[in-house]
């Protein structure tokens, strides 16, 4: 008689609860990497804004403009409150180069961007407000508290 070859019931049972077992523990590992995504691209978008008020602040003082003079800025003309970008779509936003392709943008005073997807009222948001008076700078924040 010949001797059969092959896995018992009770080995393929064992490798189906320990791959059950490592699945249940990996999962919610990859599950979240959608919020880790929106944090990351909020985290661009703040150092953009950042950059962008700072890049424009330092062209504004260069140039010698007046305080709300626009200045250009890589072929873009970028409007100014108080020698920094203004929190509309002609001012942070073009400097920052955010488009609402990227990202979902709040207009007004202050700017509000979010991940497209996230609603705006969450935490999980960069917001500029532009500067209120001479000599003062603006106000950027970013909130990644509920990018899920």
């Amino acid at each position: 008689m010949k001797k059969q070859q092959g896995f018992t019931l009770i080995e393929l049972i064992m490798v189906i609860v320990i791959l059950g077992i490592l699945s249940a523990f990996a999962l919610p590992r990859f599950a979240d990497l959608g919020s880790e995504a929106r944090e990351a691209a909020l985290q661009g978008a703040y150092g953009a804004i950042k950059s962008a008020a700072a890049i424009a602040h330092s062209k504004s003082l260069a140039s010698g403009a007046s305080a709300n003079a626009s200045i250009s800025l890589e072929g873009s003309s970028i409007t100014m409150a108080n020698k920094y970008p203004t929190a509309d779509a002609a001012g942070i936003l073009e400097a920052a180069q955010i488009t609402s392709t990227d990202f979902t943008i709040t207009a007004g005073n202050p700017v509000i961007v979010s991940p497209i997807g996230v609603n705006s009222n969450t935490n999980c948001r960069v917001e500029y407000t532009q500067a209120a008076s001479a000599g003062a700078s603006p106000t950027i924040s970013i909130d990644t508290g509920t990018c899920d």
